[in-house]
Protein backbone atom coordinates (compact mmCIF):
# COMPACT_ATOMS: atom_id res chain seq x y z
CA UNK A 1 0.00 0.00 0.00
CA UNK A 2 1.33 3.13 -0.85
CA UNK A 3 1.73 5.94 1.85
CA UNK A 4 0.17 9.32 2.34
CA UNK A 5 2.04 11.42 1.51
CA UNK A 6 1.56 15.48 2.92
CA UNK A 7 0.44 18.20 0.91
CA UNK A 8 3.68 20.04 0.57
CA UNK A 9 3.06 22.47 -2.68
CA UNK A 10 6.29 23.40 -3.97
CA UNK A 11 7.28 27.09 -2.72
CA UNK A 12 8.74 30.03 -4.95
CA UNK A 13 12.00 28.95 -3.76
CA UNK A 14 15.38 27.55 -5.29
CA UNK A 15 15.37 23.31 -5.01
CA UNK A 16 17.97 21.09 -6.17
CA UNK A 17 18.10 17.91 -8.75
CA UNK A 18 17.99 15.03 -6.72
CA UNK A 19 21.54 13.00 -7.91
CA UNK A 20 21.69 9.45 -6.62
CA UNK A 21 25.36 10.23 -5.59
CA UNK A 22 23.70 12.35 -2.98
CA UNK A 23 20.47 10.13 -1.51
CA UNK A 24 22.61 9.04 1.12
CA UNK A 25 24.02 12.25 2.55
CA UNK A 26 20.51 14.06 1.81
CA UNK A 27 18.82 11.44 4.11
CA UNK A 28 21.53 11.64 7.46
CA UNK A 29 21.72 15.62 6.88
CA UNK A 30 18.68 16.61 6.03
CA UNK A 31 19.89 19.51 4.41
CA UNK A 32 17.80 23.24 4.31
CA UNK A 33 16.60 22.94 0.26
CA UNK A 34 13.42 24.05 -1.25
CA UNK A 35 12.64 21.30 -2.56
CA UNK A 36 13.50 18.36 -4.82
CA UNK A 37 13.07 17.33 -8.45
CA UNK A 38 13.86 14.12 -10.03
CA UNK A 39 13.85 12.03 -13.43
CA UNK A 40 10.87 10.34 -13.70
CA UNK A 41 12.30 7.20 -15.39
CA UNK A 42 15.14 6.66 -12.70
CA UNK A 43 12.21 5.47 -10.41
CA UNK A 44 9.61 3.95 -12.46
CA UNK A 45 10.47 0.23 -10.92
CA UNK A 46 11.46 -0.91 -7.78
CA UNK A 47 14.60 -0.02 -6.18
CA UNK A 48 16.72 1.40 -3.40
CA UNK A 49 16.67 4.36 -4.81
CA UNK A 50 12.51 4.39 -4.83
CA UNK A 51 12.70 3.23 -1.16
CA UNK A 52 14.77 6.51 -0.46
CA UNK A 53 12.62 8.56 -2.47
CA UNK A 54 9.76 7.70 -0.07
CA UNK A 55 11.52 8.74 2.54
CA UNK A 56 12.47 11.99 1.40
CA UNK A 57 9.49 12.89 0.37
CA UNK A 58 7.92 12.80 3.73
CA UNK A 59 10.32 15.51 4.06
CA UNK A 60 11.08 17.56 0.52
CA UNK A 61 8.43 18.93 -1.38
CA UNK A 62 8.93 16.86 -4.92
CA UNK A 63 8.89 17.22 -8.55
CA UNK A 64 8.99 14.86 -11.34
CA UNK A 65 10.43 15.85 -14.38
CA UNK A 66 10.33 13.04 -17.70
CA UNK A 67 12.82 12.74 -20.32
CA UNK A 68 11.08 9.85 -22.46
CA UNK A 69 7.81 10.15 -23.28
CA UNK A 70 8.84 12.12 -26.81
CA UNK A 71 5.83 14.50 -26.67
CA UNK A 72 6.79 15.04 -30.42
CA UNK A 73 6.34 11.19 -31.86
CA UNK A 74 3.38 11.81 -34.54
CA UNK A 75 2.85 7.63 -33.44
CA UNK A 76 1.22 8.91 -29.80
CA UNK A 77 2.48 8.47 -26.66
CA UNK A 78 4.18 4.70 -25.57
CA UNK A 79 1.43 3.56 -23.46
CA UNK A 80 3.88 1.03 -21.41
CA UNK A 81 5.88 4.43 -20.49
CA UNK A 82 3.26 6.83 -20.00
CA UNK A 83 1.16 4.18 -17.63
CA UNK A 84 4.14 4.18 -15.68
CA UNK A 85 4.19 7.77 -15.52
CA UNK A 86 0.83 7.36 -14.09
CA UNK A 87 2.16 5.17 -11.30
CA UNK A 88 4.64 7.14 -10.53
CA UNK A 89 3.03 9.97 -9.86
CA UNK A 90 -0.05 8.44 -8.18
CA UNK A 91 2.52 6.95 -5.39
CA UNK A 92 4.54 10.29 -4.77
CA UNK A 93 1.99 12.74 -5.54
CA UNK A 94 4.37 15.30 -6.74
CA UNK A 95 3.23 19.14 -6.78
CA UNK A 96 5.26 19.18 -9.90
CA UNK A 97 5.31 17.38 -13.78
CA UNK A 98 6.90 18.49 -16.48
CA UNK A 99 8.07 17.02 -19.68
CA UNK A 100 9.82 18.25 -22.78
CA UNK A 101 8.79 19.90 -26.49
CA UNK A 102 10.95 17.38 -28.19
CA UNK A 103 10.74 14.02 -29.77
CA UNK A 104 12.81 10.71 -28.69
CA UNK A 105 11.49 7.68 -30.40
CA UNK A 106 11.57 6.73 -34.18
CA UNK A 107 9.84 3.60 -35.21
CA UNK A 108 9.90 1.70 -31.58
CA UNK A 109 13.89 2.89 -30.32
CA UNK A 110 14.90 5.02 -27.82
CA UNK A 111 17.27 7.83 -28.99
CA UNK A 112 19.85 9.29 -26.44
CA UNK A 113 18.66 12.68 -27.13
CA UNK A 114 15.87 15.55 -26.83
CA UNK A 115 15.37 16.68 -30.14
CA UNK A 116 13.35 19.46 -31.72
CA UNK A 117 10.27 20.02 -33.63
CA UNK A 118 9.35 21.70 -36.69
CA UNK A 119 7.40 24.12 -35.33
CA UNK A 120 4.23 24.69 -37.42
CA UNK A 121 0.67 23.65 -37.45
CA UNK A 122 1.10 19.81 -38.22
CA UNK A 123 3.46 19.49 -35.40
CA UNK A 124 1.31 21.46 -33.23
CA UNK A 125 -1.72 18.82 -33.63
CA UNK A 126 0.88 15.90 -32.69
CA UNK A 127 2.06 17.69 -30.16
CA UNK A 128 -1.04 18.76 -28.49
CA UNK A 129 -2.95 15.54 -28.37
CA UNK A 130 0.28 13.62 -26.72
CA UNK A 131 0.14 16.60 -23.95
CA UNK A 132 -4.01 16.31 -23.59
CA UNK A 133 -3.55 12.46 -23.36
CA UNK A 134 -0.61 12.84 -20.59
CA UNK A 135 -2.71 15.32 -18.62
CA UNK A 136 -5.95 13.06 -18.55
CA UNK A 137 -3.70 10.22 -17.92
CA UNK A 138 -2.47 11.72 -14.87
CA UNK A 139 -5.58 14.08 -13.88
CA UNK A 140 -2.99 17.28 -13.63
CA UNK A 141 -1.51 19.92 -15.21
CA UNK A 142 1.70 19.15 -16.91
CA UNK A 143 4.69 21.85 -17.75
CA UNK A 144 6.47 21.62 -20.89
CA UNK A 145 10.06 22.87 -21.48
CA UNK A 146 11.43 25.08 -23.78
CA UNK A 147 14.55 22.79 -25.25
CA UNK A 148 18.12 23.87 -26.13
CA UNK A 149 18.98 23.81 -29.90
CA UNK A 150 21.42 23.66 -32.14
CA UNK A 151 19.93 23.85 -35.19
CA UNK A 152 16.37 24.91 -36.71
CA UNK A 153 14.09 24.15 -39.23
CA UNK A 154 14.24 25.98 -41.80
CA UNK A 155 9.94 25.78 -42.85
CA UNK A 156 8.78 26.21 -38.90
CA UNK A 157 6.06 28.66 -39.14
CA UNK A 158 6.35 29.80 -35.92
CA UNK A 159 9.37 30.36 -33.01
CA UNK A 160 9.53 28.02 -30.45
CA UNK A 161 8.16 30.36 -27.98
CA UNK A 162 5.03 31.57 -30.54
CA UNK A 163 4.58 27.62 -30.50
CA UNK A 164 4.86 26.98 -26.68
CA UNK A 165 2.45 29.68 -26.03
CA UNK A 166 0.17 28.37 -28.82
CA UNK A 167 0.24 25.09 -27.17
CA UNK A 168 -0.90 26.61 -23.73
CA UNK A 169 -3.92 28.27 -25.57
CA UNK A 170 -4.98 24.53 -26.89
CA UNK A 171 -4.23 22.37 -24.45
CA UNK A 172 -4.43 24.08 -20.96
CA UNK A 173 -0.51 23.10 -19.98
CA UNK A 174 1.81 25.53 -18.04
CA UNK A 175 4.88 26.02 -18.92
CA UNK A 176 9.01 25.24 -17.37
CA UNK A 177 11.13 28.40 -18.79
CA UNK A 178 14.62 26.79 -18.74
CA UNK A 179 16.55 29.82 -18.46
CA UNK A 180 19.79 28.19 -19.53
CA UNK A 181 18.35 26.47 -22.52
CA UNK A 182 16.93 29.83 -24.22
CA UNK A 183 20.05 31.40 -23.72
CA UNK A 184 21.87 28.59 -25.28
CA UNK A 185 19.91 28.14 -28.31
CA UNK A 186 19.97 32.26 -28.30
CA UNK A 187 23.84 32.02 -28.81
CA UNK A 188 23.43 28.92 -31.31
CA UNK A 189 20.88 30.07 -33.44
CA UNK A 190 20.91 34.10 -32.89
CA UNK A 191 17.64 35.06 -31.46
CA UNK A 192 17.27 37.24 -28.94
CA UNK A 193 16.85 35.79 -25.51
CA UNK A 194 15.29 38.17 -23.98
CA UNK A 195 12.18 38.39 -26.65
CA UNK A 196 11.71 34.45 -26.68
CA UNK A 197 10.72 35.01 -22.92
CA UNK A 198 8.73 38.33 -23.55
CA UNK A 199 6.91 36.27 -26.15
CA UNK A 200 5.85 33.22 -23.66
CA UNK A 201 2.35 33.72 -21.19
CA UNK A 202 3.15 34.43 -18.22
CA UNK A 203 0.96 33.38 -16.34
CA UNK A 204 1.72 29.45 -17.83
CA UNK A 205 5.29 29.23 -15.90
CA UNK A 206 5.32 27.44 -12.97
CA UNK A 207 8.28 26.23 -12.85
CA UNK A 208 12.18 27.73 -14.24
CA UNK A 209 15.59 25.41 -14.44
CA UNK A 210 19.26 27.02 -14.28
CA UNK A 211 22.16 25.42 -14.93
CA UNK A 212 25.62 25.60 -16.15
CA UNK A 213 26.48 24.80 -20.38
CA UNK A 214 29.80 24.24 -22.16
CA UNK A 215 31.99 26.38 -24.74
CA UNK A 216 33.12 24.35 -28.00
CA UNK A 217 34.61 25.92 -31.04
CA UNK A 218 33.57 23.62 -34.13
CA UNK A 219 35.32 24.83 -36.96
CA UNK A 220 36.22 28.48 -35.68
CA UNK A 221 31.92 28.90 -34.75
CA UNK A 222 31.46 29.09 -30.80
CA UNK A 223 28.76 26.35 -30.36
CA UNK A 224 26.86 26.39 -26.48
CA UNK A 225 26.26 22.72 -25.13
CA UNK A 226 23.74 22.20 -22.84
CA UNK A 227 25.81 19.82 -20.65
CA UNK A 228 24.31 20.72 -17.23
CA UNK A 229 27.93 20.38 -16.23
CA UNK A 230 29.26 23.71 -14.40
CA UNK A 231 27.95 26.67 -11.93
CA UNK A 232 25.28 29.09 -13.61
CA UNK A 233 27.47 31.06 -15.76
CA UNK A 234 26.79 34.98 -15.22
CA UNK A 235 24.95 35.69 -18.18
CA UNK A 236 22.25 32.50 -17.14
CA UNK A 237 22.01 34.62 -13.55
CA UNK A 238 21.64 37.90 -15.60
CA UNK A 239 18.74 36.26 -18.23
CA UNK A 240 17.02 34.57 -14.86
CA UNK A 241 16.99 38.19 -13.03
CA UNK A 242 15.48 38.86 -16.28
CA UNK A 243 12.71 36.65 -16.48
CA UNK A 244 11.48 37.32 -12.85
CA UNK A 245 11.25 40.50 -13.72
CA UNK A 246 9.23 39.94 -15.99
CA UNK A 247 7.00 37.05 -14.78
CA UNK A 248 7.60 37.26 -10.73
CA UNK A 249 9.25 34.59 -8.38
CA UNK A 250 9.01 30.88 -9.63
CA UNK A 251 10.16 27.04 -8.09
CA UNK A 252 13.77 28.06 -9.41
CA UNK A 253 15.73 24.05 -10.07
CA UNK A 254 19.48 24.17 -9.93
CA UNK A 255 20.23 21.21 -12.58
CA UNK A 256 23.98 19.79 -12.44
CA UNK A 257 23.64 15.86 -14.36
CA UNK A 258 27.55 15.68 -15.64
CA UNK A 259 30.92 15.90 -13.28
CA UNK A 260 28.18 16.26 -10.43
CA UNK A 261 29.96 17.79 -7.18
CA UNK A 262 29.64 18.21 -3.85
CA UNK A 263 25.85 18.64 -2.55
CA UNK A 264 27.21 21.76 -0.37
CA UNK A 265 28.17 23.24 -4.10
CA UNK A 266 23.91 22.40 -5.41
CA UNK A 267 23.17 23.65 -2.27
CA UNK A 268 25.17 27.07 -2.64
CA UNK A 269 23.88 27.54 -6.12
CA UNK A 270 20.49 27.15 -4.74
CA UNK A 271 20.87 29.97 -2.10
CA UNK A 272 22.43 32.24 -4.86
CA UNK A 273 19.06 31.52 -6.99
CA UNK A 274 17.20 32.62 -3.72
CA UNK A 275 19.30 35.67 -2.97
CA UNK A 276 18.39 36.93 -6.07
CA UNK A 277 14.71 36.69 -6.13
CA UNK A 278 14.63 38.15 -3.03
CA UNK A 279 16.42 41.19 -3.71
CA UNK A 280 14.57 41.57 -6.69
CA UNK A 281 11.42 41.21 -5.19
CA UNK A 282 12.52 43.66 -2.46
CA UNK A 283 13.67 46.40 -4.73
CA UNK A 284 10.24 46.08 -6.72
CA UNK A 285 9.02 46.56 -3.20
CA UNK A 286 11.42 49.55 -2.01
CA UNK A 287 10.40 51.06 -5.53
CA UNK A 288 6.79 51.02 -4.76
CA UNK A 289 6.81 52.22 -1.10
CA UNK A 290 9.38 54.91 -2.38
CA UNK A 291 8.58 58.42 -0.11
CA UNK A 292 8.42 61.56 -1.62
CA UNK A 293 11.45 63.32 -2.22
CA UNK A 294 13.82 64.58 1.09
CA UNK A 295 13.09 67.79 1.78
CA UNK A 296 16.35 68.72 3.60
CA UNK A 297 19.43 67.44 2.18
CA UNK A 298 20.56 65.19 5.12
CA UNK A 299 17.11 62.99 5.07
CA UNK A 300 18.98 61.44 1.38
CA UNK A 301 21.51 59.63 4.62
CA UNK A 302 18.56 57.45 5.84
CA UNK A 303 19.23 53.89 4.72
CA UNK A 304 16.19 53.08 2.25
CA UNK A 305 15.03 50.35 4.70
CA UNK A 306 14.36 52.73 7.58
CA UNK A 307 12.21 54.82 5.41
CA UNK A 308 10.34 53.08 2.43
CA UNK A 309 8.17 51.04 5.22
CA UNK A 310 9.58 47.62 3.81
CA UNK A 311 8.61 44.98 5.96
CA UNK A 312 11.03 41.85 6.86
CA UNK A 313 14.58 41.38 6.75
CA UNK A 314 17.01 43.05 4.18
CA UNK A 315 18.18 39.82 1.39
CA UNK A 316 21.69 40.19 1.31
CA UNK A 317 21.95 41.17 -2.21
CA UNK A 318 19.66 44.26 -1.66
CA UNK A 319 21.82 45.14 1.67
CA UNK A 320 24.70 45.24 -0.45
CA UNK A 321 23.37 47.59 -2.87
CA UNK A 322 22.84 49.93 -0.30
CA UNK A 323 25.94 50.16 0.61
CA UNK A 324 26.91 53.33 -2.16
CA UNK A 325 29.10 56.69 -1.08
CA UNK A 326 26.66 59.05 0.37
CA UNK A 327 27.28 62.59 -0.58
CA UNK A 328 26.64 65.81 0.94
CA UNK A 329 27.74 69.29 0.15
CA UNK A 330 29.91 71.93 2.08
CA UNK A 331 31.09 74.69 1.51
CA UNK A 332 34.53 73.59 0.79
CA UNK A 333 33.22 71.47 -1.91
CA UNK A 334 31.71 68.27 -2.13
CA UNK A 335 32.58 65.45 0.80
CA UNK A 336 32.32 61.82 0.39
CA UNK A 337 31.81 59.37 3.36
CA UNK A 338 31.42 55.67 3.32
CA UNK A 339 32.66 53.51 0.73
CA UNK A 340 31.34 52.23 -2.58
CA UNK A 341 31.93 48.35 -3.32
Amino acid sequence: MSKIFPSNPVPNAAGIGLRSQHIGEMLSRRPSAGWLEVHAENYMGGSAAVDALERLREIYPLSVHGVGLSLGSASGLDHDHLERMRKLCLRFQPSLVSEHLAWSVADGAYLNDLLPLRYDAQAMAVVAANVMRLQDTLQRRVYIENLSAYIAFEDSTMTEAQFLAELVRVTGCGLLLDVNNVYVSARNLGFDAKAFIDQLPAHAIGEIHLAGHAINEVEGDIVLIDDHGSRVPPAVWSLYAYAIRKVGARPTLIEWDTDVPALDVLLGEAMWADMLAQSIAFEDCRLAARPAPPTSRFDSMILPFQSDGVKGPMPALAALATIKPSVFASQSGTRRIGHAL
